[in-house]
């Protein structure tokens, strides 16, 4: 156990997340090894009567992965990986990213739904349901978890599967850090790669309106094994980019093929039909694919996200309008297309609703600035509130910061939510982990 408060000399380095616009200074961090580490650290926190956050990955855009004058519980030294190839499982320590996930995983040619960004971290994404470009494959991350090893916030280590505390394990697949401190994650793996059909397209702004009925079309018609989202971007000052794109808005398409590359190269053929000016899909190692759409840390972030149950030429019209005001050269739009596993059998299973969704946007706007970090913000709010007739209501709570209760509730409907309320009242009726999209206890 290392100890971090405000007189330490990497004090400032420990307390810094991903996202700029979050700048708080916890009394204490608690740099956990190990379960017994955040037994210690959680009775701390409770004799010092301090707010308790947990932090892996730290990419909370809310910042729920730290507090104001409270302890942190920082599970990043935890990054153990073991893969069992014969099983084809893994199970890794809460401080793992994805990034180092899928590296370990793909030695075997193994992988699971992960995170569209390498620095996202295993444990944040899969309580909050996981969702990647695999998912119409093999479902979201928490549909793939064997078992979840936690400490409950009176300290205890339980491990929770579809045969020891069902109900907590369903709970955790997508109920995010409500009932403990995660410390070890078993997935289940499904042979893929290391060489997958993936890659980027790039189109010019001008083709925007074309693109992205286009893409709706293919992607509509493309078969389960395709994993696609169109982005409105500004095109970046890359050597792949031709000079007279730079620094305008763009439309991307990502693709990437949970299968045979060969079978992943004729299945891309609509979205190439489209006439992309750069087209980067082609073999390539699926691990590298995940890092192609990295976002920069140090930023100011503010994102949401809706789901559609369709997008029709006039809700597509509002994308490209708000992508012509794109505040600043981060900021980007993103339509990905559900369906397939993210609706299929495993989706009654779990806490999260709308899972039949076709479709969910996530505006997320960047800013070098706290003025154009506000900047950002507005331009998110505006947009929601401009596509907000062609919603469906749910909402993913990983894409976005803390838009009130009933953003939440939504997340998981009211039946689902009271459920949830039930399991938090068993293993933490005192509410101890509300630092998150917060799941209240409920009443006896």
């Amino acid at each position: 156990m290392e100890w971090t408060r405000p007189d330490s000399p990497d004090y400032d380095e420990k307390r810094k997340l991903f996202n700029a616009m979050i700048d708080r200074r916890p009394a204490v961090i608690a740099q956990c090894a190990s379960p017994a580490d955040v037994a210690e650290a959680l009775a701390y926190a409770r004799n010092h009567r301090l707010d308790v956050a947990v932090r892996a990955g730290g990419h909370s855009v809310a910042g729920m992965s730290t507090n104001e004058g409270g302890l942190v519980v920082d599970v990043r030294p935890m990054k153990s990986i073991r893969v069992d190839r014969e099983r084809r499982s893994v199970t890794v320590g809460s401080g793992v990213t994805w990034g180092e996930f899928d590296r370990a995983t793909q030695e075997h040619g193994l992988a699971t739904t992960g995170g569209r960004a390498s620095t996202t971290g295993v444990a944040g994404f899969t309580l909050g349901g996981g969702s990647g470009w695999l998912e119409r494959s093999y479902g979201f991350a928490c549909d793939n978890l064997l078992s979840v090893d936690l400490v409950t916030a009176a300290g205890e280590q339980v491990t929770a599967s579809a045969q020891e505390n069902p109900e907590l394990f369903w709970a955790l697949h997508g109920g995010g850090g409500n009932f403990g401190v995660a410390t070890s994650f078993t997935f289940q793996l499904r042979d893929l790669g290391p060489t997958v059909q993936a890659g980027i397209m790039l189109f010019p702004g001008a083709a925007a309106t074309e693109v992205s009925r286009g893409f709706r079309d293919a992607a509509l018609a493309a078969p389960d094994a395709v994993g696609t989202a169109l982005i409105y971007l500004t095109a970046p000052p890359e050597p792949f980019v031709p000079e007279h794109m730079v620094g305008k808005m763009a439309v991307g398409v990502a693709y990437v093929y949970a299968g045979d590359a060969e079978e992943g190269a004729a299945h891309v053929q609509p979205f190439r039909d489209m006439g992309p000016v750069v087209d980067l899909v082609e073999p390539m190692g699926y691990a590298d694919f995940q890092c192609m759409l990295d976002d920069p840390p140090g930023k100011y972030n503010y994102w949401s996200a809706d789901y559609h149950d369709e997008l029709p030429d006039d809700a597509l019209d509002l994308f490209v309008d708000s992508a012509q005001r794109l505040p600043g050269e981060h900021s980007q739009q993103l339509i990905a297309r559900w369906g397939g596993a993210v609706g299929g059998p495993g989706a009654a299973s779990t806490p999260l609703q709308n899972r039949s969704a076709a479709w969910v946007s996530h505006p997320f706007g960047l800013a070098d600035t706290p003025e154009g970090g506000q900047d950002a913000k507005a331009w998110v709010k505006r947009f929601r509130a401009d596509i907000a007739p062609h919603t469906t209501g749910g909402v993913w709570l990983n894409f976005i910061g803390h838009e009130g209760q009933e953003r939440i509730v939504a997340a998981y409907g009211e039946e689902n939510y009271r459920r949830l309320s039930r399991v938090k009242r068993e293993f933490d009726p005192e509410n101890i982990f509300r630092g998150n999209q917060n799941i209240l206890p409920a009443e006896r």
